[in-house]
């Protein structure tokens, strides 16, 4: 895993410096749109940190987030890419340490509303017994790499409207439901803690409700394609510029 710095010539000094630390959803995945689709990490140019490194060309910038990230990886391969003079930080991981992706594809396959229930649950316990402290862990070793930093915890959005205009075909609204129900245990544990490091929360939830799928809206999270399902359930390019930019932007500066 190779971070992506870019910097413009003198600006690190002059306008400080900012890491994205994150998983899929904090790269390109979900819009189809790579610097290198070969590259495991998945970077691409309509990510969110990079549309605000792209606005901001005096700020010195490093992607070091990579796609399938997980706490255990940004301890390992991402918060060394801080440094003492890094003046902004986004951290958005958690979803793969509770194998959110196999229960998504576990509500895919199945035809049984209980079984995908089911590990939706088994989820939501791993978040409160594995994840919540491994979290802590990860926001400390954050602080101690970049002590004078602003850091914004990003958190997930829920992926659907209950009720909403899905048609018939596709989960059950007993499925998106309990889907997501995960994205809010997610979103609480992720506020606590970083509430207790200190840092900022931006809340996904409610910046993405009115368009997520099933919504009736323009939708900015992938919905299911069965020939890209590692596209599905990311948010799209209008997610990253219009849903997560848009909110970050007031609290990055």
């Amino acid at each position: 895993m190779v971070a992506i710095a870019f910097v413009a010539p003198g600006s690190q000094a002059a306008a400080g410096k900012y890491v994205a630390i994150g998983d899929s959803y904090t790269v390109a995945v979900g819009t189809k749109t790579y610097d290198n689709p070969d590259d495991p990490c998945r970077r691409g140019p309509t990510a969110y940190p990079r549309l605000w490194a792209a606005a901001h060309p005096d700020v010195g910038f490093v992607e070091a987030s990579c796609s399938g990230a997980t706490t255990a990886d940004v301890m390992n391969s991402q918060v060394g890419q801080l440094t003492p003079d890094t003046s902004l930080v986004t951290v958005q991981v958690g979803g793969n340490d509770v194998g959110f992706v196999d229960v998504l594809k576990n509500c895919i396959l199945t035809v049984d509303d209980a079984d995908c229930i089911a590990g939706v649950e088994a989820a939501k316990a791993a978040a409160s017994s594995t994840l919540s402290p491994a979290l802590s862990k990860t926001y400390s070793a954050v602080r101690a790499a970049a002590p004078s930093a602003k850091v914004i915890v990003v958190g997930y959005p829920r992926l659907y409207t209950i009720g909403g205009d899905c048609g018939i075909l596709g989960l059950s609204d007993k499925e998106r439901t309990a889907l997501n129900s995960a994205a809010d245990t997610l979103a609480e544990i992720m506020s606590a803690r970083s509430k207790e490091a200190g840092f900022t929360f931006l809340d996904a939830r409610p910046v993405f409700d009115p368009h997520t799928i099933c919504s009736g809206n323009d939708e900015w999270v992938t919905s299911l394609e069965w020939d890209k399902l590692n596209e599905s359930y990311h948010p799209n390019i209008e997610g990253h510029r219009d849903g997560y930019l848009a909110a970050l932007n007031p609290l990055m500066g």
